[in-house]
């Protein structure tokens, strides 16, 4: 019973060591201010044709230059492509990566779904990810992609549409990398009043929180290169 005790307290302490570390070290806003450039981008209007109010948010981790690794901060555009393949690749995604290719991968082999292939793509436009996303835009400091169903069998508008936009910039001036995962929510097919979103409160507290352990898992892969 005493190892059973021990076992159980190690277990507790540690779980709220980490949960208390992913609070403290990434920060949320919701919703989107009126002067983020989403709105007015072009996968944006592309998309929400029908002008419907959205659920958003962005979780938001910045980190000392010094402990960006240097070869990242070499190249315009580097940086945002491994924060990237850091989100795809890394432990944060890996539950829902197996729970889709366990039902989707046999159907769409050619996409992206070895934590390798994820690790190395250079994440162009059209390039799909595990049957659920497709990338829609690229710059140097960010990749958007279309999320909420699959890009093959519900190309069009859809109940479950949105973006999602993963981008890292540079603030020389506080020597500082602000990382950023932005997330919008939308139904793209009927047309709704009001200003709520299509996501429940209680769903959107749980994505937040799953932004935050994806946001965990990228980062150490554009600081200490590990997965």
């Amino acid at each position: 019973m005493g190892i059973i005790k021990k076992t159980f307290y190690t277990t507790v302490l540690t779980g709220t060591a980490f949960v208390g570390y992913v609070a403290g070290s990434t920060s949320i806003i919701c919703p989107l201010p009126r002067n983020d450039p989403m709105w007015q981008s072009n996968p944006f209007h592309r998309y929400n044709v029908q002008g419907n109010p959205s659920t958003q948010d962005v979780c938001i981790k910045r980190v000392p230059l010094s402990k960006i690794r240097p070869e990242l901060l070499q190249k315009d555009g580097d940086l945002a492509l491994e924060f990237c393949r850091g989100v795809w690749a890394g432990w944060g995604y890996r539950s829902q990566r197996r729970i889709l290719a366990n039902k989707y991968q046999e159907q769409t082999p050619d996409q992206l779904w070895s934590p390798r292939d994820l690790a190395t793509s250079n994440y162009e436009p059209g390039t799909r990810i595990t049957d659920h996303f497709e990338v829609v835009e690229k710059t140097p400091s960010a990749i958007t992609v279309r999320c909420g169903d699959s890009p093959v069998r519900s190309p069009g508008p859809r109940e479950s549409d949105g973006l999602f936009i993963m981008y890292a910039e540079v603030d020389k001036e506080r020597g500082e990398v602000e990382l950023g995962l932005k997330s919008c929510f939308f139904d793209s097919k009927n047309k709704h009043d009001g200003i709520l979103g299509p996501m429940p409160k209680y769903m959107e507290a749980a994505h937040q929180w799953y932004s935050r352990l994806w946001m965990v898992s990228a980062s150490r892969w554009v600081t200490k290169g590990i997965l």
